[in-house]
């Protein structure tokens, strides 16, 4: 009878045993016992990721009984793969001996900090990434990383954006796509915009301060941007994104993947669309792009393949709004205006564009040659083209080369017209990375890259106002561009008991040359020959897997760009730039605070600053100045308030100054220079002070709501720091308009604030919702502008034009992951 009871009893249970939730713990460590925080932990049929935390601990949680594999992996470390049977919550600790990487981690490796390198760096994850991936573009989502100032355009952070560290600009930040170089060969910019929703591709990305460690392409001033494109993923997978919201923001996102098939293959593929009218009149962007990954892995080798590409059209707003309109209160559009497109009827021009396609072609090969060395390998290509569009009131014929025409009795000179301004190029090349580990404390890499750039920038008339006889798309000039880049680096970190020993060593050889007419009917024939050599020397002492202190010191040499040469006198040609880096700092990890302080001194020589003033195309001039320098201090740190509250913030001090620098302001009285000494003066566009916050609290699981503040001291927009040549007064028209008289940008104080919800019904793994306000405030700000002062009738007269941003405005979001 008891036996009866027993049975009847257990049957009874049995759906309650069958719903029952339980969990898998534990802490992931090395050989020697360290802890290894950022280790990815999957875990399988559920097709969920845990990343260890600053303690190596991992946690699943609402898992029913049954059978489950796990897979640790950590960059460096060779993955390993457990199977469970689980009945009960189970602790599974996981140790990670070191080991040969995969292709996708050979490669980024190779240019990257390691945990403890004296180097400042930050590590973002897909996760990190997608909380913030609401439509916005690249630099958007790295904005709360230390140092970082980011910009955009049209004023919502959709469409040409910009992208600031320490106060470099992008020419001075080296970004790289699986170790492959995407900086520009010429402008040396990286233009997200030309690959539009990229972060949803994105594995992982570490943003690192300073010149950092070796990496391929152009040399890295402010810091550099390593970014990780999708990875091994063993199970199938499709998620469906949309994102929408002010200003006819819109983003909608499909990706999907086949898992791991047969052991051996992959498949993961993304197309993405977005559109945004902008806050800036007429601002829009209408974007597309598609990432598709192919992976073959074998015992011992990988292969994989991506193809990716980018198409962008968006109207032009690179002016800004001129100080005259900004500053008249009485106009609705005082802060939206956009001067560019008007034509000589009152009208806008409807196709006033830069329009743009970029594809990408990478084949990553790694190999293991044996358990201590292993290459890694990837042929690359890139071909962009695309044109700007613009309309020109009454331009003179001889500025395309033409005669003056004569019909009837009238005689033309000059003429509306639309013209294209197209750029023709194609960048390839080969880079590769051995890794070298002969014992535990002892690792060495070897790598480098060879690749070529060619480019042709042409102009095409393509409609006149007067009938003057063109024939239909009339080139009016073209020159072409060459560019060879070679580097090789070796870098070492040797380990003795709790000292790290770091040495890293670069040399790049350069040769670019441009030849043809300019775009102003000029000889645009140039040519330079570089060579850099660029050491690097660091120590860390960790007193215990909790605690380092580090110090480096590092050599930086970089070229100078396109505009720096075409943008300057045949006598006064640009020089490359030199930069020592001192870099030390205290790093600190627990389970309630995880943080660091860096110092940093950054000593210039031939620094290229920015003068304030924009080309034609919005592009920032720039000049040599002798000797200049940043210093400063950065903090970075999250703090475990409770359980389900956090508060993340950053924060940098620091002074950016040239010395004995000279400023010429242009007389149009009498036709002289007039020119003004600073002993010592601050570098444009550089605040004293950055600072973020992020408060995060999870009310529910699944749940999160976070308050998200920025805060940017003043920032000067030339070099003067606001000053007037000496007996030269500002222009009384203009002393009652503020945005006349002062060439800086005023200190704004921005906070955000993001929600996000993740649960799952039916047969969907994760439905997500978020909402992201932006500016919650309304605070009215500038994040961007140009100047162009000059002398008239004895008073100073300031040509300024600012980037307003937008007010409040928001983003909301659904995502459905299956």
């Amino acid at each position: 009878m008891k036996s009866l009871f027993a049975a009847i009893a257990a049957l009874l249970l049995l759906p309650a045993m069958a719903s029952a939730q339980l969990s898998i713990t534990g802490k992931v460590t090395n050989a020697a016992g360290e802890t290894l925080p950022g280790t990815t932990v999957s875990i399988t049929p559920n097709a969920s990721n845990a990343i260890a935390d600053v303690t190596g601990k991992y946690v699943f949680a609402d898992l029913k009984p049954g059978n489950y594999t796990l897979k640790a992996s950590y960059i460096g470390y060779q993955a390993i793969t457990r199977n469970i049977n689980l009945r009960a919550s189970q602790v599974v600790n996981i140790i990670l001996t070191n080991g040969t990487l995969s292709a996708e981690e050979v490669t980024i490796s190779s240019t990257r900090a390691s945990k403890n390198s004296p180097t400042a760096y930050t590590n973002l994850s897909k996760k990190d990434l997608e909380k913030n991936n609401f439509g916005q573009d690249l630099p958007y989502l790295l904005n709360q990383t230390p140092s970082v100032v980011t910009t955009s355009d049209a004023g919502a952070g959709i469409g040409y954006t910009g992208i600031r560290i320490r106060g470099s600009d992008a020419t001075r930040i080296n970004v790289t796509i699986n170790g492959i170089p995407y900086n520009d060969s010429e402008s040396q910019g990286s233009y997200f915009v030309d690959l539009p929703d990229i972060a949803s591709s994105v594995d992982n990305i570490q943003v690192q301060r300073g010149v950092g460690t070796s990496t391929n392409g152009a040399g890295a001033f402010g810091g550099s941007i390593n970014i990780q494109t999708t990875t091994r993923r063993d199970t199938a997978y499709a998620d469906i994104n949309t994102s929408a919201g002010s200003y006819g923001s819109i983003k909608n996102t499909v990706s999907a993947g086949t898992g791991l098939l047969g052991g051996h293959f992959s498949l993961d593929g993304r197309l993405s669309r977005i559109h945004s009218n902008g806050y800036i009149d007429r601002a829009s962007s209408n974007l597309k792009s598609f990432f598709v990954s192919g992976a073959w892995y074998g015992k011992n080798s990988t292969l994989r393949a991506n193809v990716f590409s980018g198409y962008e059209t968006t109207y032009q707003a690179w002016n800004g709004v001129a100080d005259y309109v900004i500053g008249d209160n009485t106009r609705a559009d005082n802060r939206t205006y956009n001067e560019l497109g008007l034509m000589s009827n009152g009208s806008f021009y409807k196709n006033q564009v830069d329009h743009y396609i970029q594809n990408h072609y990478q084949l990553l090969y790694d190999q293991k040659l044996s358990d201590k060395l292993s290459f890694s390998g990837a042929l690359h290509y890139t071909r962009g083209k695309g044109y700007y569009e613009e309309y020109r009131n009454a331009d003179s014929l001889s500025s395309y080369g033409i005669a003056p025409v004569i019909v009837g009795n009238n005689t033309i000179s000059a003429t509306d017209l639309v013209r294209r301004l197209w750029l023709d190029n194609d960048f390839y090349g080969v880079t590769y990375a051995l890794k070298y580990q002969p014992q535990s404390n002892l690792n060495l890499n070897l790598g480098g890259a060879y690749n070529q750039y060619s480019g042709a920038h042409f102009g095409d008339v393509i409609s006149t106002q007067e009938n003057i006889g063109l024939s239909p798309n009339y080139e009016y000039y073209r020159d072409n561009a060459k560019k060879n880049d070679f580097n090789i680096y070796a870098r070492a970190e040797w380990r003795l008991s709790k000292v790290l020993l770091y040495a890293d060593v670069q040399y790049r050889h350069i040769y670019y040359s441009f030849y043809g007419i300019d775009k102003n009917l000029n000889n645009a024939q140039q040519n330079a020959e570089l060579n850099f050599f660029n050491p690097k020397a660091g120590i860390t002492y960790q007193f215990n897997e909790h605690n380092n202190v580090y110090a480096s010191f590092a050599v930086g040499n970089h070229e100078p760009n396109r505009d720096d040469y075409v943008d300057s006198p045949s006598q006064n040609r640009p020089k490359s730039e030199n930069l020592k880096d001192f870099e030390a700092g205290y790093r600190i990890s627990s389970s309630v605070f995880t943080g660091g302080i860096n110092g940093f001194y950054m000593l210039y020589k031939n620094q290229l600053i920015l003068t304030g003033a924009l080309n034609e195309v919005g592009s920032p001039i720039r000049t040599n100045v002798k000797d200049s320098y940043r210093a400063g201090v950065e903090l970075d740190g999250k703090v475990k308030i409770t359980s389900q509250l956090n508060w993340g913030l950053t924060a940098t001090w620091s002074a950016n100054k040239i010395k004995n620098y000279q400023q010429f302001f242009s007389n149009y009285d009498d036709g002289t220079l007039v020119g003004e000494s600073f002993k010592s003066t601050d570098i444009a566009f550089s605040p004293s002070f950055i600072g973020s916050s992020v408060i995060s609290y999870s009310p529910v699981k699944g749940g999160e709501i976070a308050f998200i503040s920025k805060y940017i001291s003043k920032q000067y927009i030339d070099n003067t720091m606001n000053r007037n040549p000496e007996g030269f007064g500002i222009a009384p028209e203009n002393i009652d308009n503020p945005y006349a008289v002062n060439r800086y940008l005023k200190g704004y104080f921005v906070s955000d604030v993001r929600l996000r919800y993740n649960f799952n019904a039916w047969s969907i793994k994760n439905i997500g919702l978020g909402l992201q306000v932006n500016n919650i405030f309304s605070k009215k700000y500038e994040a961007n502008g140009a100047t162009y002062p000059d002398i008239e009738g004895g008073h100073v007269v300031n040509y300024n034009y600012f980037f307003p941003q937008a007010p409040r405005n928001f983003m909301a979001s659904l995502n459905l992951s299956f």
